[in-house]
Order: C-alpha cells, then sequence, then structure tokens
C-alpha cells in the first residue's frame, strides 16, 4: 500500500523469511559461521537456538545459500511427522524416488545408498530440521539412528537441529542422553542490541530499494527496541505499522509519536487522535 508513497521496490518489514533480508548481526553471523563449520566440517550433530522471531528460519534458508555446491542438503520445516512420513520427507527432499508404501526399512536402505555415493563422489550430506522443537522424542532417537550410517572415519550425514529454547529442554532428557552426546556444536541466537535495531531498519529499508529519505528519530528507534526488546519478528510489526502511519500523514519521518501509534494498534488498543 504505502511502498509506492516512499519509492521502495517492495516492503522491507514483510514477516517472511526472507533471506535477501537477513541482517547479519553479530549473533548471526556467528551462528552461521558455526554451522558452515561445523557441516563443512562433518562434526556430525548441530544445534541451534533462539527465541521465536529472531530470524532463525531466514537463517536455515541463506545457510543454503551459503553452502558449497558439494553439499547436498534437505530441509524439515514441519517436522511434526510420523517416523515413515519424516523418512518419507528426508528422502524426497534429497531427490529420491521412493517405490510406492515404501517402509521404514526400506527407506533406511535407500538413504544409507544415496550417502554412501555422495561420499564416493567427494560430496558432503546436510539435513536441516527447522522447528526441532516439535521433533516427539521417538523422532529425535530415530534420526539419531540415522545418523549411525557412517564409515569409520567420516560422517556420512550433518544434522542441524534449529528450534525455540524448549529444544534445549527436551535434549536434555534422561532419555536422550545418547544423542544429545553427540551434539559438537551448540550456539543460542540473542535478540538485537539497540544499536543493531537501528542498523537492522535501515538495512531492510536499503533491501527494498530506499534512497534514503525514510528516517526514523533516535525517539522513534528507542520506542521500537522497547516494544520489540531487540526481535526481529517484531520490530518488523512495528515498522510496518509505523510506515503505513507515516504514509496516512504523508511524512516520510518516523516520529515517537507515529511509533506510539504503531505499538498501541498492535497492542488492539484504540488509539485517540488529540490525547
Amino acid at each position: 500500500m504505502y511502498t509506492h508513497f516512499y519509492k521502495l521496490k517492495e516492503n522491507p518489514f514483510n514477516v517472511t523469511s526472507d533471506p535477501n533480508f537477513l541482517f547479519m548481526s553479530k549473533g548471526h553471523r556467528e551462528a552461521l559461521s558455526f554451522l558452515i563449520y561445523g557441516i563443512e566440517e562433518r562434526k556430525g550433530f548441530l544445534e541451534i537456538t533462539g527465541e521465536i522471531g529472531t530470524g532463525k528460519t531466514t537463517l536455515c534458508k541463506a545457510l543454503l545459500n551459503k553452502l558449497d555446491k558439494r553439499v547436498k542438503t534437505a530441509l524439515v520445516v514441519n517436522p511434526d511427522l510420523s517416523e515413515v512420513q519424516l523418512l518419507e520427507c528426508i528422502a524426497e527432499d534429497f531427490g529420491l524416488d521412493l517405490p510406492p508404501k515404501a517402509n521404514k526399512l526400506t527407506i533406511f536402505r535407500l538413504l544409507n545408498k544415496f550417502f554412501i555415493s555422495q561420499l564416493s563422489l567427494g560430496n558432503n550430506v546436510a539435513l536441516i530440521i527447522d522447528e526441532a522443537q516439535n521433533l516427539k522424542p521417538f523422532l529425535l532417537e530415530q534420526i539419531r539412528l540415522l545418523s549411525n550410517l557412517e564409515t569409520e572415519k567420516e560422517k556420512l550425514i550433518q544434522i542441524v537441529f534449529v528450534g525455540q529454547p524448549q529444544l534445549r529442554d527436551k535434549l536434555n532428557s534422561p532419555s536422550l542422553t545418547q544423542l544429545r552426546q553427540r551434539i559438537s556444536i551448540r550456539y543460542h541466537i540473542l535478540p538485537l542490541q539497540m544499536e543493531e535495531t537501528g542498523d537492522y531498519i535501515r538495512h531492510r529499508l536499503h533491501v527494498a530499494g530506499s534512497d534514503g529519505q525514510i528516517h526514523f528519530s533516535r525517539e522513534a528507534l528507542e520506542e521500537i527496541y522497547k516494544f520489540s526488546e531487540g526481535v526481529p519478528r517484531l520490530i518488523n510489526q512495528v515498522c510496518d505499522r509505523a510506515l503505513l502511519f507515516g504514509f496516512v500523514l504523508g511524512t516520510k519521518t518516523v516520529t515517537l509519536d507515529i511509533v506510539k501509534r504503531g505499538v498501541d494498534e498492535i497492542r488492539g488498543l484504540v488509539y485517540e487522535h488529540n490525547k
């Protein structure tokens, strides 16, 4: 609605997980570096956690774009499945053709054959599971068994768990001790700091095609940070509302009052123009 007014190519604050908009905060840079290192060095299991809205899914998509072409990947975004459904999802994302009504054993054999063939070609294999906190314990154990497909010297598959902090609690369960002990790299993504919040907003505006005329006052940025506590998804929500109000008012300067109006709307409060 407001993109033409601000001369933008697209909405800068969509909440979709577009890797083109990924802002590389200190935490995101470190998480991405750990992931690339862990996969390329065949470290087996890796774990990335973060609160809701901290950009984990966007980071997953950015990782897929950053990995070497010799790394064959599968991404599972909805792990709330049965054992066979999960294995089917993994196999199909790796590009395998499954026979009709393939059972668990058949899929395991096909995956093992695929992993070995990739190793012989000098390739690596990585499985990324987003929203991994939703994996039931028996599925986590199933994935651990999948990781047993290895040679004497090399792990045939690297498995990345990405999820909310509840994932750590689930993995600390005594029943998952064997899996937990195999996780070689763990990283927790923290929300943005105050200065990073301003940089984040300017970054997204730039990617969306801003010519620099859109200005957020210091007070506006402080209010955004206060409301969002540095969580990118919440920053996007309030900035989207702020640009909408700026469009209605015919201004390209986002003030404290405009941000407060956006925050009130998000919280479901009725804004009284004369208060």
